[in-house]
């Protein structure tokens, strides 16, 4: 039924549909009777999953970028799950690129985006965040939807002044949120990715850490690292990561790499620049998480996001050392019924 419905939403603008068809969903799911009836459609079985002291009902989640503004957490948690990461989250609002921002490529299975952290600014999402959990607060939900803060900086903040951004957004989002995600490997956002650079990222990660440990309850804090770092810089994360004691890396972020493309190189030159995502990504990613897993006998957790459809693709990332695996790509080609179908074969 998703493949007929998919061809009516691909006949629109991607951007413009991705608020369509979450605004269909949240009229379905507007009250308890319409979203009992959703969830017929895409509950997925049980698999609780463990990891960094909080216990998840499943081990899929969306990744960030799709819920920029935990503006569809009810509808998301209908569609079944483990886990939602909002944002990424900046402290001031900010509109992003240009449009066209966002654009198919359904020969590969795949996404280029240029989005550029459009958000609503830390405060506007932090009291959505509130109003949820007040929302919450006293259900009997045995296992209640994991929130996944991901932070990032403003395009005008200098990069020397980066660290400022990301504990402005850790500080307000910290009573909200579950866990952390560091986001300095987005290639949307001019000057991001230098910030990968190890001398760079202690001075990110190690301010987080301590106001992490002033607070009454510490925060898992992850960092997201892009699909295109080298050897060398890979060794850096992990060096950094077993120093500074982080709690997880999410691998990968979208690449700018455009090899091996079925979707005709005229089509992709005129798309220009942005992260590509979906199956393209999907070998490099689990390399990735296979190699620091093998490098650190498996002591740094990892969430794998990249190029994952089906169960099969969960399996393999699971497999090559994640604890939990993200989608988004695959949401856009598969379907409401993703978490479900790859629940049920896991």
């Amino acid at each position: 039924m998703y493949q007929l419905l998919r061809k009516f939403y691909f006949s629109f603008p991607p951007e413009r549909v991705h608020y369509m068809a979450m605004r269909h969903l949240q009229l379905f799911t507007k009250n308890k009777f319409g979203k009992t009836i959703i969830r017929s459609f895409t509950d997925a079985p049980v698999k609780e999953t463990r990891f960094l002291n909080l216990r998840f009902k499943n081990p899929v989640g969306l990744g960030a970028g799709f819920d920029k503004n935990a503006v569809f957490l009810n509808e998301l948690e209908a569609l079944g799950f483990g886990f939602v990461e909002i944002g990424t989250v900046t402290p001031l609002p900010q509109d992003g690129n240009e449009q066209p921002r966002l654009f198919r490529l359904p020969a590969d299975k795949a996404l280029i985006n240029r989005m550029g952290f459009n958000n609503d600014g830390v405060e506007k999402i932090a009291q959505r965040l509130e109003a949820w959990r007040t929302k919450k607060a006293g259900s009997r939900e045995p296992y209640p939807l994991i929130i996944g803060g991901n932070i990032g900086k403003n395009k005008v903040t200098p990069n020397e002044n980066a660290w400022q951004d990301y504990a402005t957004c850790f500080n307000r989002l910290h009573p909200f949120v579950d866990y952390f995600v560091v986001n300095v490997s987005s290639p949307n956002t001019p000057g991001l990715r230098e910030l990968q650079d190890k001398d760079a990222l202690r001075k990110i990660l190690l301010n987080l850490a301590m106001i992490n440990n002033g607070k009454a309850f510490a925060k898992p804090i992850l960092l997201k690292i892009a699909p295109d770092l080298s050897q060398e810089q890979i060794d850096d994360v992990i060096s950094l990561a077993l120093e500074i004691k982080l709690d997880g890396l999410v691998a990968t972020n979208t690449t700018i790499d455009r090899s091996n493309l079925v979707t005709p190189g005229s089509v992709v030159e005129s798309i220009g620049a942005g992260g590509l995502s979906g199956k393209p990504v999907q070998q490099k990613s689990t390399a990735i998480v296979q190699y620091i897993t093998e490098q650190t006998n498996g002591a740094i957790p990892i969430i794998a996001s990249g190029g994952i459809f089906t169960a099969a693709d969960a399996k393999e990332k699971l497999a090559a050392g994640a604890s939990l695996v993200q989608i988004w790509t695959g949401f856009i080609y598969e379907g409401p019924t993703i978490v479900k179908n790859i629940c049920t074969q896991l």
